[in-house]
């Protein structure tokens, strides 16, 4: 529980922040690799996500420990709370970004290509048949960027996920609520109900991509389309496994017992940061799928 007191806490040096910071320079040279097809691609990335995880494991364990031993004051959970809203804001940043790309490609590049705005159509000094229409599933040289086969229908797997969000947010809710009244089983069986829905997402969005790239051909490589539908869904997807393993981590702390009604800003945290996730699907189903 937060003292009362203005002291604020300055941990020992530690050697975390160097791990992670090698663990991402491995992660993301693995997923330039693997993206241009190297063999040792998938091998580095593979490096890099366990060296991530041992680091998120050691540093988050320490920062535990030091909340169990009443270390943090109330200073220092209102500096919690003001990096965890500063990092969600990064992330909005983030998606905000690919999102743009994508308003961009529709709204700008498509039409230009097309001729909107112009005597002459743009396109016929790239490939004749072109349609300004979105998405693109026709590319000017098949053998290099292979066109898809189609689009997936939004509501099919996509309506189903987002029914399976908005349901964790209702229990991930539900679970707070419950912990502020100090009320442990619906607590317990809330978070237990969140995990396992955002488990789900991930299953069908496997099989969602497996789809796509068996029977649609549907890949990152598949021009315009293709690549901002993998861009923005994936790493939606990455965001959704951080978010299941946080909720996993703090369904555990919870059995122990490490939370109380008046100190649970680790389960506010986590609970933010999945409210943030739903937000983005639904922007994602939306503009992504549906329009």
């Amino acid at each position: 529980m937060p003292q009362n007191t203005d002291q604020y806490y300055v941990p020992e040096q530690t050697f975390w922040p160097i791990v992670g910071s090698i663990g991402l320079c491995v992660t993301v040279l693995g997923i330039v690799n693997w993206i241009h097809e190297h063999r040792f691609g998938p091998y580095l990335f593979l490096t890099g996500a366990l060296i991530l995880s041992l680091m998120m494991f050691g540093w988050f364990s320490l920062v535990i420990q030091e909340s169990r031993k009443g270390l943090y004051s109330a200073q220092m959970d209102r500096s919690f709370r003001w990096g965890m809203v500063w990092f969600i804001f990064s992330e909005v940043m983030f998606f905000g970004a690919f999102f743009g790309v994508l308003f961009y490609v529709r709204e700008y590049s498509v039409p230009w290509l097309g001729g909107e705005g112009s005597k002459h159509a743009t396109h016929t000094l790239l490939w004749d048949n072109f349609k300004a229409a979105w998405p693109l599933l026709v590319n000017p040289d098949p053998t290099k960027y292979p066109s898809p086969n189609g689009i997936i229908p939004a509501f099919g797997i996509p309506a189903l996920n987002t029914l399976i969000l908005l349901t964790s947010g209702a229990t991930v809710t539900w679970a707070h609520h419950a912990l502020k009244s100090n009320h442990r089983f619906q607590l317990v069986l809330g978070l237990l109900a969140t995990v396992l829905l955002g488990a789900t997402f991930l299953g069908f969005q496997a099989y969602e991509y497996h789809h796509a790239y068996t029977e649609m051909n549907l890949k990152l490589s598949s021009g315009i389309y293709g690549t901002t539908f993998f861009m923005l869904t994936g790493f939606h997807g990455a965001h959704v496994t951080i978010g299941t393993i946080m909720l996993t981590i703090i369904l555990f702390r919870c059995l122990k017992g490490h939370f109380t009604p008046e100190n649970h800003f680790g389960f506010e945290a986590t609970a933010w940061y999945w409210h943030f996730v739903d937000v983005v699907w639904l922007c994602l189903f939306i503009f992504v799928y549906w329009l």
